[in-house]
């Protein structure tokens, strides 16, 4: 099983930071998801560079001693350079297909898919919002953006087998507006 876990909760939203650690809650979070992994027989870690996919994955490496891989192909969705506005611009590519997204977007979306499906069984990757629905999107055939809302440090679990990668469940999903 390859587990996708969301970030917990950042500490400042887009906008007024570019890389924000974990808030108060999203420390406890991320606590409180290093413990349900303790259980499920992970061999291997990775996270987004992003802080806040760090410090939730901080928490499991602690506990599990296991070294936590940072690994730049599981980060945040890469923003144009000639946005300027990045909230807008994510809040309308969220709402629209792969098909209409900038080739950079694309290009980093086949990485991530990519770098996911060659992982191993065992493997716990700590990554993002958008990232957990390329990767269920494309599991699920499907070429929206936004498949569903994965909460705060929800697990999103992938089944390994000879013939590929395919999605055995969504995490939790977040009821409420994420920007």
């Amino acid at each position: 099983m390859i587990y996708l876990i969301r970030h917990g909760e950042a500490a400042a939203r887009w906008g007024s930071h570019p890389d924000p650690g974990l808030s108060v809650l999203g420390r406890e979070q991320a606590t409180a998801v290093a413990e349900t992994l303790s259980h499920l027989g992970i061999e291997r870690i990775m996270s987004s560079p992003m802080a806040r996919c760090q410090e939730t994955g901080r928490a499991f490496a602690s506990r599990s001693g296991l070294d936590l891989a940072i690994e730049p192909r599981v980060t945040e969705i890469p923003t144009p350079q000639d946005v300027t506005d990045r909230v807008p611009w994510l809040q309308s590519l969220m709402a629209g297909s792969w098909k209409d997204a900038p080739e950079l977007v694309q290009a980093w979306r086949k990485a991530l898919i990519e770098t996911v499906a060659s992982q191993p069984a065992s493997t716990a990757i700590f990554t993002h919002f958008v990232a957990i629905n390329a990767i269920v999107g494309y599991l699920e055939n499907t070429d929206k953006v936004t498949v569903f809302r994965p909460n705060y440090c929800s697990l999103t679990r992938l089944d390994v087998s000879d013939t590929g990668v395919t999605l055995a469940a969504r995490g939790e999903s977040l009821e409420t507006k994420v920007l």
